[in-house]
């Protein structure tokens, strides 16, 4: 494996957070500017799933492939990986809400409430993240295409 791409996984994690912040953006863009948009409901519906799916594609990619790697060269990490995981599990929590509410056709606010949560808990974690785990990822050996290990984004 060539040294680029031992240090790439952190450069490719800190872009997949850029994406999905991207992506919370457009979604909260859509929420705001929908009422100009003929059928805002079924495209805020598109915006809210497409997010929902992203952000959980990503951390499903991580906790199948990056996190067993890293903690199998890290084993010190396990418990910043189990904390990460946790906040997966409370963030899937979180997103299945948004896309019911989203799909329901609630109000806007209601939306907003939902999306006002999830960037909460999305921002500390990233940051959580990547303080603890940039400085292992430079290093880390692990064969496999970015979006297996980091998600379809």
């Amino acid at each position: 494996m060539d040294a680029a791409r031992l240090i790439a996984w952190d450069q490719e994690l800190r872009s997949a957070h850029s994406r999905l912040r991207a992506a919370l953006a457009a979604t909260r863009d859509a929420l705001d500017h929908g009422t100009d948009v003929p059928d805002a409901a079924s495209e805020l519906v598109l915006y809210c799933v497409g997010f929902c799916a992203a952000l959980d594609g990503h951390h499903g990619a991580e906790d199948r492939q990056l996190f067993p790697a890293l903690r199998a060269e890290h084993p010190e990490l396990g418990g910043i990986i189990d904390k990460l995981m946790q906040d997966h599990s409370m963030l899937a929590h979180l997103l299945a809400s948004l896309r019911g509410a989203a799909e329901r056709g609630d109000d806007a606010t209601a939306i907003g409430g939902h999306l006002d949560g999830i960037a909460a808990i999305m921002e500390s974690h990233f940051r959580f993240e990547e303080r603890e785990i940039l400085e292992p990822l430079r290093a880390l050996v692990l064969e496999g295409d970015v979006k297996s290990v980091l998600g379809p984004l």
